[in-house]
């Protein structure tokens, strides 16, 4: 690209040069000396147009995915600041940090990036059935994940959190505190699996979004809930009765992508995810995703209707 805007600088410059020379002979030599640089002008540019769309073309054939020129991924919009709906002047724009990432690998490749929004446990189920090329929604690549899906390196390290009441929080200490109490995580969520680990005799509540454990948190219907870090502190800062009790151990800390086994797209996105982690560009996308995540009053989490605008309750 650089070696053909430099082909097409040098015809402009001689196409100048020319007509400077001329200027001493009839007009006509000069006017037609100028015709000229500008039609070698006019086919540089169009070369160079050429082979950009070339370019793009072959870039793109080098992978595979469902639909040829598109990167499809799958994402749960109701986890910020991973993924969420900002309102931008009544429309609902899909923003959050995994959809940066995601609009940036499909760049790398030379694909148009196409979101699917799939509630959480949804999405790994369309990616075995191959409706989708990448499921990204703040995945932990777990073991028992991991002998499905192949999944991506790490791209963002957080951990987990057990969330209550702050008006409880003298109540609740440890987990046997809530032993035969309403416990809530993510239906197909790593925190189904905690809860199941941490708080066996708990009446255990799973919940398709996370925005429906807040709300049944809230209004007292559940007593604690395991959610990722990143996305309670998130809630907390639009929830203030609500507070973190303590973190939760887990082997598997972070966030990956995941892909269908043998996938030819995961150098490429390793590739992605090594540049932004080194150049500092995945904390800009992260305090982006932040700071839209903390103007509550534009903040939607779930599904659009069918219009495509926010879902009436």
């Amino acid at each position: 690209m650089k070696k053909t805007f430099s082909v097409l600088m040098a015809t402009v410059l001689a196409a100048a040069t020319l007509a400077a020379c001329g200027s001493s002979k009839a007009p006509e030599t000069a006017a037609a000396t100028t015709a000229q640089g500008a039609e070698a002008t006019t086919e540089a540019a169009s070369e160079a147009a050429k082979d950009t769309t070339e370019a793009a073309t072959e870039a793109a054939a080098e992978f595979t995915t469902i639909t040829p020129g598109k990167l499809t991924i799958g994402t749960s919009p109701d986890f910020a600041p991973y993924e969420f709906y900002h309102i931008n002047n009544g429309n609902p724009e899909l923003v959050g940090f995994d959809i940066a990432l995601a609009q940036k690998i499909a760049d790398e490749m030379g694909l148009e990036l196409q979101v699917v929004p799939i509630d959480f446990d949804g999405i790994l189920m369309e990616l075995q059935n191959g409706n989708i090329d990448l499921g990204i929604s703040g995945f932990s690549p777990s073991p028992e994940r991991a002998q499905t899906f192949d999944f991506s390196d790490i791209y963002y390290s957080g951990g987990q959190a057990f969330v209550i009441r702050k008006a409880d929080s003298d109540k609740y200490k440890d987990y046997s505190a809530f032993d035969k109490l309403p416990v809530g995580a993510q239906t197909g969520s790593i925190q189904m699996g905690l809860a199941e680990k941490n708080t066996p005799n708990a009446n255990i509540i799973g919940l398709a979004k996370v925005t429906d454990i807040i709300s049944e948190m809230v209004s007292g219907k559940l007593e604690g809930a395991f959610i990722e870090k990143a996305v309670a502190e998130q809630y907390i800062k639009n929830y203030p009765e609500l507070q973190i009790a303590w973190d939760v151990e887990y082997d598997t800390e972070g966030s990956a992508i995941a892909l269908k086994k043998g996938s030819d797209l995961a150098p490429v996105v390793n590739k992605v995810i090594s540049e932004v982690l080194a150049d500092g560009t995945m904390d800009e996308y992260i305090a982006t995703a932040q700071e839209l995540a903390s103007d509550s009053e534009n903040v939607y989490e779930g599904q659009l209707d069918a219009n495509g605008q926010v879902a009436s309750n």
